[in-house]
Formats: C-alpha cells, sequence, structure tokens
C-alpha cells in the first residue's frame, strides 16, 4: 500500500458517505463523483478499481434492506460450522488468527516489562498504526488527520516500552494487507490481547464471522452462551484493540442498521461493501 491508495480511500470515503445517507434517493454517478471531486469518468474507474464493483452495486449493499437479508440469512454462530462460510474466496484472515491473552501478571502491569515495536502504514481503508509485542499483533488502529500513533498505543498498554521499528513490524502489516494480486502465505497470524476473560470470548466469536456476512449483536451474545449480554458485547465490541483483523465491523443491529464503529462509520462502510464485492456475497436482485 502507499499514500496514494490513501488518498483514493479519503476519497471514496466522502461518495460513500452521500451514498450511504442517500441510497433510497439513488444519488446519481455525477453526484458521487463531485463528492468525490472527481470527474464522472474518472471517478466511475477509481471506484471500481478499488471497490470492484460499480458505484451503483457498491450502493446496493449498504441498503437496510440488504442488511436485513444478510442478518436473515446469518444463523447464530454457535449453529454454524466454523468452516462453513470460509470456503472459496472469502477466506482471508479468518483461518489463520490465533488470538492469545496475556498472563494474569501481564494484566495486571499494563505491560510493563514489555516492549511494543510499531509503524504507521498505508491500506485500502487509510493509514494505521501497528503495534506487535515479541512478533504478536497488539494494536491495529486507524488514523485520522492529526492522531500521534505513540498516544493510542499507550492507551492500550500504558507500561509498555514504545520503539518506532517499521520495519520490524512490516512483514504483519504486508499478511494483514496484502498488496494488490497477492495473496496471504497462509502462515499463521497471531494477536496478542489484554482484556478480560468475557472479551477475549466476544473477540473470538467475532473471528468466527465469515467475510461478507454480518452478525447482530444478539447473535454474538447468543454465540458465547450469554443470550442477555447484547449490550456488554456491544462494549467489548466496541473495545477491540484490533482493528479489521477481528472484524468487529462486521457486528451490527439487529435492525439492519449498521450502528457506531469505532474508526468511524465511513470506514465500516466502506469494509463491508468491499468485503461483499470481494467476495461475491448474494444480496438479491434490487
Amino acid at each position: 500500500m502507499n499514500t496514494s491508495e490513501t488518498h483514493t480511500f479519503r476519497q471514496i470515503a466522502r461518495a460513500i458517505d452521500h451514498l450511504t445517507a442517500n441510497f433510497r434517493q439513488q444519488p446519481s454517478l455525477a453526484d458521487l463523483a463531485e463528492r468525490a471531486n472527481l470527474s464522472e469518468f474518472h471517478f466511475q474507474r477509481l471506484f471500481t478499481e478499488w471497490a470492484g464493483v460499480s458505484p451503483k452495486k457498491f450502493g446496493q449493499y449498504l441498503t437496510l434492506e440488504h442488511a436485513k437479508q444478510q442478518l436473515r440469512k446469518g444463523a447464530p454462530l454457535a449453529e454454524v460450522a466454523y468452516e462453513s462460510g470460509l470456503s472459496g474466496t472469502g477466506r482471508l484472515h479468518d483461518l489463520f488468527v490465533s488470538i492469545e491473552g496475556v498472563t494474569p501478571g501481564q494484566f495486571k502491569q499494563l505491560g510493563a516489562g514489555l516492549v511494543l515495536q510499531y509503524g504507521v502504514f498505508d491500506s485500502p481503508f487509510g493509514r494505521y498504526v501497528l503495534g506487535a509485542i515479541n512478533d504478536r499483533i497488539a494494536v491495529l488502529h486507524f488514523l485520522e488527520e492529526g492522531q500521534l500513533p505513540e498516544t493510542i498505543l499507550t492507551a492500550a498498554w500504558p507500561g509498555v516500552t514504545l520503539r518506532a521499528e517499521p520495519e520490524a513490524v512490516r512483514p504483519l502489516a504486508v499478511q494483514v494487507f496484502p498488496a494488490p494480486g497477492n495473496t496471504i502465505s497462509g502462515k499463521s497470524l497471531p494477536v496478542l490481547l489484554r482484556g478480560s476473560a468475557f472479551q477475549l470470548k466476544v473477540w473470538e466469536a467475532l473471528l468466527k464471522i465469515p467475510e461478507g456476512q454480518l452478525r447482530s449483536y444478539d447473535q454474538i451474545a447468543d454465540a458465547i452462551g450469554q443470550p442477555t449480554a447484547s449490550r456488554a458485547v456491544g462494549t467489548a465490541i466496541g473495545s477491540n484493540p484490533v482493528g479489521y483483523l477481528i472484524p468487529c465491523h462486521r457486528v451490527i443491529k439487529k435492525t439492519g442498521l449498521f450502528g457506531g464503529y469505532r474508526w468511524g462509520m465511513s470506514r465500516k462502510q466502506a469494509m463491508l461493501g468491499w468485503e461483499a464485492a470481494r467476495t461475491g456475497a448474494d444480496y438479491g436482485t434490487y
């Protein structure tokens, strides 16, 4: 990834914001192109290169009715075999991410005595900081303009020693967001998380949501055996420290509304539409 691709996401994100807010009015190509400050021809080409589908098709992926269809299709995770939704093109990271929790002692010490290496990289969804402890991903946080990576990392791991060593963590970044045309290696991506037992259980459940599919907070609560804990599930999802890789963006409200997202709604919508296009998810005809 490079900074031009990050700039492309920013342009596309402006159009996605407008498309999502006004999908019932079916904004024209000219209107969307204007939002992105591009000509119609350039916008159509750029958007299709980025998403893999036309702006019109992408807009269909973002409608309330499509989201409801996805939720109806998705049985509770407890009733779905882990592999069943991961065949074909939608496998990506899901089979290769292994979660490890810190020891009780490390949890209590807030990371004191640990070294966190980090770097800032570009992705299809903007710039992000990636932090790793002993070659295990500990933080993946998308950056907004003016945000300091160090502030984010110390908030997640208050006691760690920070070392800006982008080349040391670049191999992990390449696995998270492979270059266009490349596939991931199949090598396990270890993730080290600092959280309560409940949070770890929720984050593990998120990994079982196949790419291109959606689940509700209630369905996640059912999946972890705590059907009345949907509000607590939402809180745990909102505190996920490893964006995209642990796919909290695939959880929406049971009404079909997308709900909030720690790294911004346009980014969540971009991820969902992008994944739906890549997996060829069948959302029906409109």
